[in-house]
């Protein structure tokens, strides 16, 4: 087979059968198109359905002396195995190749998070006598309050909102849907914003049902979300580089902290593995120890 049809065939897998955002699709995509890279490089040129084990082997350290971080090198290899999966559905391979094919070791960095006293000054210092005030207060409520992406709160629509059950519903990574709690304090927010600013917005065509709009009656840009919250940080003094993740972080780290299950925050959060958010109980067990070393005798 060649390789333009096999890379065509498992995009069109992954738009149809897995459903993905076309960003991930391209991701993926770049990935198989190393392995084309390499592949097209040897002597004997390789074929999807003719590498082995060992060409895949050789192909990752190729990819090392490339001078990729180990995390880069863990996402590609996660695209050969999907394109592999792909092709032995299609029945194109009768073995996997990438089955065995071990992922560079990470380092896990723990991340930054905010401590509750500090989301209280981030918002107490938003200028509420201002239209995007009211709605800015709004913004942060609902990342803290439900643990947002920052494209889940530029995407939500007033039609996924359910606040009279204390529930809205979001879009996440590979259009999945998930509904998430959202907290008394982010609801009386939201309401004020849309009950009384957003109705006086004239709203542009298109974007009727987007719950935060700019002046202009568009929905906000990601960039906007990031250069709100890093002058807030400035206003109050907060020595630390946060951004609109650094809510989510601390969302899911504060749940943790008050005992929440990790499987119920695993849902909140729309993580697809269990792996990823048990980060936050690494936090958890740092804060402990912290808290030893600050207060026990013997520490």
């Amino acid at each position: 087979m060649e390789w333009r049809s096999a890379i065509k065939g498992f995009q069109a897998y992954l738009k149809l059968e897995k459903s993905l955002a076309d960003n991930s699709i391209e991701s993926y995509s770049r990935d198989i198109e190393k392995l084309f890279q390499f592949a097209d490089a040897q002597q004997i040129q390789l074929k999807p359905e003719t590498i082995t084990l060992s060409d895949l082997r050789l192909f990752i350290a190729w990819v090392n002396e490339l001078g990729m971080i180990p995390s880069s090198q863990a996402r590609i290899l996660s695209g050969i195995k999907a394109f592999y999966k792909y092709l032995l559905m299609e029945d194109i391979i009768k073995t996997d190749p990438s089955e065995l094919l071990e992922s560079p070791r990470i380092q896990r960095k723990l991340p930054d998070t905010l401590s509750y006293q500090d989301i209280n000054r981030l918002i107490a210092a938003i200028d509420l006598s201002k239209p995007e005030g009211v709605r800015n207060k709004a913004i942060l409520e609902t990342l803290y309050g439900s643990g947002l992406r920052v494209s889940e709160l530029t995407e939500l629509k007033l039609s996924n909102l359910y606040l009279d059950i204390e529930f809205i519903k979001v879009t996440g990574k590979g259009s999945k849907e998930r509904l998430v709690p959202i907290g008394a304090e982010a609801i009386k927010a939201l309401k004020i914003w849309i009950e009384q600013v957003r109705v006086h917005t004239a709203i542009k065509k298109g974007e009727e049902d987007i719950v935060f709009l700019n002046r202009r009656g568009t929905r906000l840009s990601r960039v906007y979300i990031f250069l709100l919250i890093k002058e807030l940080a400035e206003r109050i003094g907060l020595n630390k580089a946060i951004s609109p993740h650094t809510f989510r972080h601390s969302f899911a780290t504060h749940l943790v902290e008050g005992g929440a299950d990790l499987r119920a925050v695993q849902e909140m959060l729309g993580h697809e593995s269990i792996t990823t958010t048990e980060i936050y109980t690494h936090l958890d067990r740092e804060y402990l120890k912290s808290t030893i070393s600050q207060f026990h005798p013997r520490s």
